[in-house]
């Protein structure tokens, strides 16, 4: 009886963690990884460097020509640089240099915090000047409330012609649980 209740226990608590870990477990990648991201504020960053720690993945920033400033991230103001990237679909942040050897690459990780309950404009700016055809897509992203399902949503439709996997939500995780979630 005590097995069944434990057994009950774990369920429940595997469960009630769900998007906070992890969307769901992602198939197996294989070869290579490229993990890039895009950070703000450096919680995304940090996120990033465990898991590039986590798969054996090397590292690349998406970085922004124009640096963000904390005006441009106040997302309660309606002229802030963030707001207004957000809510113009045609919105492209201008990047700066690009991955220089992504064929080598097999899964690419796409890492992002999350903005309105998507992915911030400037990761539409990286997705279009790069070719990903061909490679396996796994977005993962920090938030201080929203999922990821949204986002990955979005980018399926968005470019339903990629490889997309499902997300994960990597918000104050360890290496250690990084590698729990990866299949």
């Amino acid at each position: 009886m005590m097995k069944k209740i434990l057994a009950m226990i774990a369920g429940a608590a595997a469960l009630g963690c769900g998007e906070t870990q992890a969307e769901s477990a992602t198939p197996p990648p294989s070869g290579k990884a490229l993990v890039v991201y895009f950070s703000a504020t450096g919680t995304t960053e940090g996120a990033a460097k465990k898991l590039a720690e986590a798969t054996g993945g090397t590292l690349h920033a998406i970085t922004p020509k124009v640096p963000y400033s904390a005006a441009d991230l106040d997302w309660r103001d309606h002229q802030s640089r963030c707001y207004v990237e957000m809510h113009d679909p045609a919105s492209r942040p201008e990047i700066s240099g690009t991955v220089a050897d992504l064929a080598a690459y097999d899964t690419v990780y796409i890492g992002f915090p999350i903005w309105w309950d998507t992915y911030p404009s400037i990761i539409a700016t990286f997705i279009e000047a790069h070719q990903l055809q061909g490679k396996t897509l796994i977005p993962f992203a920090t938030s201080g409330g929203s999922g990821i399902s949204t986002s990955v949503a979005n980018l399926k439709k968005n470019y339903p012609a990629l490889t997309w996997k499902r997300g994960l939500l990597l918000n104050g995780v360890g290496v250690q649980q990084i590698r729990s979630m990866l299949p």
